[in-house]
């Protein structure tokens, strides 16, 4: 038992200190050959018509924003189709009231909630152009972030399924919205460009993306019952060997839960649905063609194992340990490394994101960021286990609920 214990502990120990290292060397690879490109000469390229999709549940407070700001952009050519899935509230009437505001703007009005990939199959069936881009219903795209996106569909091959771009927050007034500043530099954009660089990618971001039309359609659009169509979409296409790249530049700004039962909901449906996906598409370890995706799918499971093992050894060690110093001297030794190691890749990961949004004066909350992302993603990511098991075998549509959009001020 002992020995098995200490090997556990070695993993617990080990494995994020190594990811932290391959997420800094990663990002900073990323940086070099692909963040340093020179600027776009936007006026000098033709932009083909764009269908900009933004399902709706329940957006009253921010479906008018959001809409308001989508007609502003400086992209030439799109149209704007809104899904209404469903709403119980009177985002419908909003809706109805837009679209005789905005030329541009597309109302589809369902009377059933059937979830957010329900609905964007139903604009993708009514949109007149081959690019997507798929906006979230509270998020405000930035002026340009759709010329952003679409400059790789006619620069980087035909094969190029799919550009996810780069969501920022808007509310950072409390202390769990600045957190979560510090981790979509130090993790999410981290990991992504680490992945981009590795050649696959876990998940384009829900928020903003753009999609070929076409490489959709090969792949059979969306799937309704997976909680998470964004993680779903993402797998179908690279199993299909379209690409996936990431445009730090195309800005998207959102708004983030502002409370831990908030943030708590929105994590597990993270969780459930990503765990779904390594249920569903665990057949790609039986094809040598998909082997450059297994780093990715294999680093889920290992991940998973962590939590539970993180929580095994920690438990552990309070209910044996003989005195306070043995526990005391575990907790430490292991925090202060990680803590440590983290505050580098924060650190880099914060000057990286700083080039489009003034971040790094957010660095001093980072006090906080290792002991609660650890600790509620250990617990979160064993939460949502059983709820992923449950799914797949259910079945059905995944449906929303509404969340918590925090406060809506923006700096």
């Amino acid at each position: 038992m002992k020995i098995f214990i200490s090997v556990l502990s070695e993993f617990v120990f080990w494995y994020p200190l190594v990811m932290s290292l391959l997420w800094i060397a990663g990002s900073s690879l990323f940086f070099k050959y692909h963040e340093k490109d020179g600027n776009i000469a936007f006026d000098q390229i033709e932009w083909p018509l764009i269908s900009i999709l933004v399902p709706c549940f329940n957006e009253e407070d921010t479906i008018e924003e959001t809409i308001k700001y989508l007609t502003g952009i400086f992209y030439p050519r799109k149209e704007i189709i809104a899904v209404n899935d469903g709403s119980t509230d009177n985002t419908s009437s909003t809706l109805r009231r837009l679209v005789k505001q905005y030329k541009e703007l597309k109302v589809i009005d369902c009377k059933e909630n059937r979830g957010k990939a329900n609905a964007l199959h139903i604009a993708c069936h009514a949109s007149k152009a081959e690019f997507l881009v798929c906006v979230d219903a509270d998020a405000i795209l930035d002026s340009y972030a759709a010329h952003y996106l679409i400059y790789h569909f006619l620069h980087k091959g035909e094969r190029l399924g799919a550009v996810t771009g780069n969501p920022r927050i808007r509310n950072r007034d409390t202390l769990i919205s600045r957190l979560q500043i510090v981790e979509y530099a130090s993790i999410i954009g981290a990991i992504k460009r680490t992945q981009r660089i590795l050649g696959k990618v876990m998940t384009v971001s829900g928020v903003v993306v753009a999609f070929r039309k076409k490489a959709l359609i090969d792949v059979g659009l969306w799937d309704r019952d997976m909680i998470t169509e964004d993680i779903s979409v993402s797998w179908k296409l690279q199993q299909r060997f379209w690409d996936i790249r990431y445009e730090p530049r195309a800005l998207c700004w959102m708004l983030v839960p502002e409370t831990i039962s908030g943030i708590w909901k929105q994590r597990i449906r993270w969780a459930q649905g990503g765990q779904e996906v390594m249920l569903r598409h665990w057949g790609i370890l039986l094809d040598w063609r998909q082997r450059r995706i297994w780093p990715v799918y294999l680093e889920q499971w290992i991940s998973l194992i962590w939590s539970f093992s993180w929580v095994f050894v920690t438990f552990y060690y309070f209910f044996t340990a003989s005195t306070i110093q043995q526990l005391f001297i575990w907790i430490t030794f292991s925090s202060f490394a990680l803590v440590f190691m983290s505050l580098i890749q924060l650190w880099i990961s914060l000057k990286l994101d700083s080039l489009y949004d003034n971040i790094t004066k957010y660095y001093l909350w980072a006090a906080w960021y290792p002991v609660i992302y650890w600790v509620l993603n250990a617990f979160i990511v064993i939460f949502a286990f059983p709820k992923a098991i449950k799914s797949r075998l259910k079945g059905g549509y995944a449906t929303w609920s509404s969340p918590d959009r925090g406060n809506r001020k923006m700096e």
